[in-house]
């Protein structure tokens, strides 16, 4: 049975870096559903990593920091489809410049701000606007962000600012397309993953052991919980819900005051 009712509807997914992508689980999960899934990356050594694991899939590239790029490879994308519109869109891409390690967030560069902010949270709103013309309309789009953007971990800095812009944008594009369609924005958000991108982040791994040890089950979120959320704010089931920010993150959050870790603290 077709659960999610995504089989043969199109849905172009950006962000596939290696096999441990939120992108990857994402397109994974649609493509056993039957969905036509289409990749956009940002080089052609991901290209490549993109064909490997899905071969059947188209590949596109695009590095959405320069707003020609979404342009040119929705036209690409058009030209690929021949009048057929996409269903769906998954936006899972950010990027953050810690070459400098961990700075206060009052010294954070205005560069590094700004540049995080455009390629993470701007390209999702440029993305829907250039490619709304080829959306169906009752079409999803869906970003990754973050469970929380309160709390102030100094290892992911100014990152969660830029995740907080990104989940207002969600509310405000989901408004404003409104006014001509019935396209839905939402996004998902994870706790901690296990992925090469989260890798990069300084003292991610003590962060990562400290969140399994605090989620309710005791077992860390995986990013297959992750990507089966997203599935389905893309399918028809979900089509009730619009402009949330969803939490996937196994009861993490709600288990501040956790017996076991307050007494390795106070003890």
């Amino acid at each position: 049975m077709d659960f999610l009712g995504v089989a043969g509807r199109s849905v172009v997914v950006f962000g596939l870096a290696n096999k441990k992508s939120v992108a990857c689980s994402v397109a994974r999960v649609l493509v056993e559903a039957g969905a036509e899934v289409i990749h956009v990356v940002r080089s052609e050594q991901r290209a490549e990593t993109a064909r490997k694991l899905f071969p059947r899939c188209p590949v596109f590239i695009c590095d959405v920091a320069e707003e020609a790029n979404i342009i040119r490879v929705r036209d690409q994308i058009a030209c690929q489809l021949e009048g057929t519109p996409i269903h769906g869109i998954v936006h899972s891409i950010a990027f953050a410049n810690y070459s400098e390690g961990i700075q206060p967030f009052h010294g954070t560069l205005k560069q590094d701000f700004l540049q995080a902010v455009d390629i993470s949270c701007f390209s999702f709103i440029s993305i829907a606007n250039h490619f709304r013309e080829l959306l169906a309309p009752q079409s999803s789009m869906v970003t990754i962000s973050i469970s929380t953007t309160r709390m102030t971990a100094e290892n992911y800095g100014y990152m969660a600012p830029v995740k907080a812009a990104l989940e207002s944008s969600v509310c405000f594009l989901a408004k404003s397309f409104s006014a001509f369609s019935e396209v839905r924005f939402n996004a998902v958000c994870p706790g901690l993953l296990k992925t090469s991108a989260s890798a990069g982040i300084p003292g991610y791994i003590d962060s990562y052991l400290f969140a399994e040890k605090a989620t309710l089950r005791k077992r860390a979120l995986l990013t297959e919980e992750a990507a089966n959320t997203a599935a389905f704010l893309l399918s028809p089931r979900s089509s009730g819900i619009n402009g949330q920010s969803l939490v996937v993150d196994a009861g993490m959050g709600l288990n501040y005051f956790d017996a076991e870790i307050v007494a390795r603290t106070v003890g």
